[in-house]
């Protein structure tokens, strides 16, 4: 026959505080991410350097002519001619410039 041995067991009170926290840890933690998921998207430039690298290959292909002026989302893109260098310059609204600089062909 087997016998029964007594285990020791955490109260509830003991099991409760783990619990909050646990919670707690959890709840830290995904705000932290949210807040660094966040910023990075908000901060991805990836789709305006996309645009100002098509709006050089449609210069060099002689698709658009000098000076050239658009708007692209929050962005608005200059393109002109300064001595023998190509510049593509796009402004965001917020005061963020990106300025790109091309030997002219």
């Amino acid at each position: 026959m087997v016998i029964l041995k007594k285990i020791k067991s955490s109260t509830l009170i003991e099991t409760l505080v783990a619990s909050v926290i646990i919670v707690i840890i959890f709840v830290v933690s995904s705000l932290i991410l949210n807040n660094v998921f966040l910023s990075v998207t908000k901060n991805n430039a990836t789709p305006i350097h996309t645009y100002l690298k098509e709006l050089h290959y449609l210069k060099i292909n002689n698709k658009i002519s000098l000076p050239f002026s658009t708007e692209f989302k929050e962005w608005s893109i200059d393109i002109f001619v300064d001595n023998t260098n190509l510049i593509i310059e796009a402004t965001h609204k917020k005061n963020k410039t990106i300025i790109k600089t091309y030997v002219n062909q």
